[in-house]
């Protein structure tokens, strides 16, 4: 049975627990639900107290209106504190950005990883996301999904909409402007995420599109305290057996 911490706007977040030894919590991104980091969990429970949630808006935790990317640190400053306080914290994706706006909003976050967050410039007026919106407000969440894997380069979706774990990804579709908030146009705020002072490791993929080194060499340089490594061999989609070392030596 899941727990829940209760945010500052009263919704209601939920997470799960695994494991024993100092906490480290999994900010998963877009299409994520606590669910979705299953098979890194028990490559990390050995070392840790491991605590996977539902983002607001996804699983069984609340979506109360309006969103605001604060109100997601919030969340975040909320099931840390549920799980004891003082977090370990590993992002991936848009997790990431949401792991970095917290830890610059002062949530109590020890030591901070951060996996390929996306900071992919935009060009103005061509931004292939536009039609997320446009399908959820048309009541399509397939067709917001389809758009959205689509901006991330994705190929045959239309092949991968028939596979059997596309209704889930569509069960969490309505959450995915949450995510294009937190990337906004791309741009990374290196002056205000220059506050942030604690050990922070910023990871990119070899085998990644441009997009994730340059973000990853903007962000070390940002940051007081970070250092950049490059996983070899890996895209977005990070291997949770190649992750979990690098983690377990990281966060020790």
């Amino acid at each position: 049975m899941f727990e829940t911490a209760k945010s500052a706007d009263g919704t209601s977040i939920a997470f799960d627990r695994a494991g024993d030894g100092p906490t480290l919590v999994i900010v998963g991104g877009a299409f994520n639900t606590r669910h979705s980091p299953g098979q890194l969990v028990p490559l990390l429970t050995d070392a840790f107290t491991v605590i996977t949630w539902d983002r607001r808006g996804r699983g069984d935790s609340g979506n109360t209106s309006p969103y605001a990317i604060e109100r997601e640190t919030e969340d975040l400053a909320a099931v840390i504190a549920a799980a004891g306080g003082g977090a370990r914290v590993y992002g991936h994706s848009s997790g990431a950005i949401l792991s970095l706006e917290a830890a610059a909003r002062n949530v109590n976050i020890v030591k901070l990883a951060l996996y390929e967050p996306p900071y992919v410039p935009v060009v103005p007026g061509h931004d292939p996301m536009d039609g997320v919106q446009v399908a959820l407000d048309a009541g399509d969440p397939s067709e917001a999904a389809r758009v959205f894997m689509r901006g991330t380069g994705a190929q045959n979706v239309d092949a991968l909409a028939q596979s059997p774990w596309w209704p889930s990804l569509v069960a969490v579709a309505d959450a995915l402007p949450h995510d294009l908030a937190l990337a906004g146009d791309g741009s990374i705020p290196t002056e205000r995420l220059s506050t942030i002072s604690i050990p922070t490791l910023v990871m990119d993929g070899g085998d990644s599109p441009d997009w994730a080194a340059n973000a990853a060499e903007v962000l070390s340089a940002a940051l007081q305290n970070a250092v950049r490594l490059t996983v070899e061999g890996q895209n977005h989609n990070v291997d949770p057996e190649v992750i979990a070392p690098i983690l377990q030596r990281f966060f020790a």
